[in-house]
């Protein structure tokens, strides 16, 4: 018996077709069975409380450690030994909207160079938010440090769509770069 292409055709298209009917089949028989909700959930996830807004333990668990308080001052001490180099490094995160050059223009936010010591929303030629304005008086490390750890947080209402550098260590290292362009 001798096989042309157009036998083989037909016995590999029944074959597949006979595959399909039964992944299909399974398929329609696991929908069936996952069609009612699980009698208890995998994981709960913690309900906020309702006094202080962070999150309640879960159900038969310990409460989370809280993470530790940023302080600002502590940042602003720590980068006068910052790693500038570092903190240069980190900058380039920056860098899509600030220029830290001395001649450097305003990008999206202000040029950053001797912004340290500078008062605040004063660079020229930049247009800063009313709460920026508002804010009032001089960058000083402390201040940085408080803005670019949460910007929404120090400023509320603030331009600048950047979520902030959670490390401090890192947050020390760009404040001693930010410090070292005078």
């Amino acid at each position: 018996m001798r096989f042309d292409s157009f036998e083989f055709s037909k016995i590999a298209g029944a074959f597949l077709c006979t595959l399909l009917v039964i992944v299909g089949f399974r398929v329609a028989l696991e929908i069936g069975e996952h069609s009612s909700a699980p009698e208890k959930p995998g994981y709960v996830l913690p309900m906020p409380s309702k006094e202080g807004g962070g999150a309640a333990a879960p159900a038969g668990g310990k409460a989370p450690a809280a993470a530790p308080a940023f302080d600002p001052a502590a940042v602003a001490q720590a980068a006068a030994s910052g790693n500038a180099e570092s903190g240069a490094s980190i900058f380039k995160k920056c860098t899509a909207c600030h220029s830290i050059e001395a001649s450097g223009g305003n990008k999206v936010g202000p040029n950053l160079f001797g912004v340290v010591g500078r008062p605040k929303a004063s660079h020229e030629g930049f247009s800063y938010s009313e709460a920026m304005k508002a804010k009032g008086g001089n960058w000083t490390l402390e201040d940085l440090a408080s803005f670019i750890h949460d910007p929404k947080g120090f400023v509320p209402g603030t331009k600048m769509h950047f979520p902030g550098i959670p490390d401090s260590g890192d947050l020390a290292d760009l404040l001693a770069y930010l410090n070292s362009a005078k």
